[in-house]
């Protein structure tokens, strides 16, 4: 059975077109071989072949037309898709201009974070949007009344206001955590075989500069091969994203319930047994994806533990998690502004009922 992300019918319930094209082997294969790219084209300053020869490696590396089906069976052999990369691009290009000094987890971690930032900046521009939605949806019923309820047992009134506040809230914090987030990970990973750029001798800084402003990245100072904590935070933040959303979600179910009825969405799911049904459709799925990303962040927080210079295993954890984290993160983000187009009426008069 296919991942729900990419089955041939839950997809159109979990998938999130924009960001999987982001993660997508096409893109990551595009983002590696940006990175090489810029690798021949800069290498003369770390004194690893002449400018003339980076130019024209990079330049053939950049026309290359390679499918992400041709790195299968190198990566079956030797755990990593780079070694076949590079020997594809050595045979297509016929130079020699190419790769020294670097390492797979170089390219990979850079294509990572290529793939992470442009999730971010589209995760936040959502936010946004949700933002202003929620802020619609206060002004048009925020003065109504609902009761209030702690323990899900009745409490004492409030208005839809109080409601709409704690989920609106948040989503500023979200966005703050996204802009101070994204420096920290938008870092080029520049290390070499053991991390220490010692193949790049004085012109390692220089270098690195130049590589970071080619594919627009920030320079770091050491390589982040076993220092993990920026892809973890990444995950914590997205996490805390879908958290949000599923309170919301959570609430809205409940505030559906026939009996309570403080809440009217239009078109809900239909019922294959029970024709006058409207399922919270929407709002369900926004705490399926908020318990999903709390489960996936803890495999992030294992992946922390890089032993020494370079992990395999911690690292490839990371592959398996993080781009479906993105996802369901963005298609929470898709389903609420979905669920809050939806409601029709929440609330009854201040005084009423």
């Amino acid at each position: 059975m296919a991942g729900v992300f990419d089955h041939p019918w839950l997809s159109g319930l979990f998938a999130d077109d924009e960001v999987a094209a982001l993660w997508s082997a096409d893109a990551q294969l595009a983002h590696m071989i940006a990175f090489e790219a810029a690798w021949s084209r800069h290498g003369h300053l770390a004194a690893l072949w002449t400018k003339e020869e980076g130019v024209t490696a990079a330049q053939a590396i950049e026309g290359a037309d390679l499918s992400p089906d041709a790195l299968r069976d190198g990566t079956a052999r030797d755990g990593v898709c780079v070694p076949a990369l590079v020997r594809l691009l050595t045979e297509r290009t016929g130079s020699i201009a190419l790769h020294t000094g670097a390492t797979s987890q170089d390219v990979i971690d850079t294509a990572t974070v290529l793939s992470l930032i442009r999730s971010l900046d589209l995760i936040d521009q959502r936010l946004e949007r949700l933002t202003l939605a929620l802020e619609a949806l206060e002004a048009r019923f925020g003065a109504m009344s609902l009761m209030g309820r702690t323990r899900m047992q009745a409490a004492l009134p409030i208005t839809v206001a109080d409601r709409i506040q704690t989920w609106l809230l948040p989503l500023f914090a979200h966005r703050e955590r996204v802009a101070q987030l994204r420096p920290r990970v938008a870092c080029v990973q520049i290390g070499g075989a053991a991390g220490d750029r010692a193949a790049l001798g004085a012109g390692a800084s220089a270098f690195c500069a130049a590589m970071a402003q080619d594919l627009g990245l920030n320079p770091t100072e050491k390589s982040w091969h076993a220092m993990r904590d920026g892809l973890a935070e990444a995950a914590s933040v997205l996490s805390l994203i879908t958290g949000t959303l599923g309170k919301m979600g959570q609430d809205m179910c409940l505030m559906a319930q026939q009996g309570i009825d403080d809440i009217t969405l239009a078109g809900g799911g239909a019922s294959s047994a029970m024709p006058h049904k409207q399922n919270p459709v929407h709002a369900e799925l926004l705490v399926t994806l908020a318990r999903f990303n709390a489960v996936q962040v803890s495999g992030m927080h294992h992946a922390v533990v890089h032993e020494q210079e370079r992990s395999g295993a911690a690292w490839s954890l990371e592959w398996m998690l993080l781009p479906q984290m993105a996802q369901a993160t963005g298609r929470s983000l898709t389903a609420a502004l979905a669920l809050v187009d939806a409601v029709e009426h929440i609330g009854a008069p201040r005084g009423g009922a």
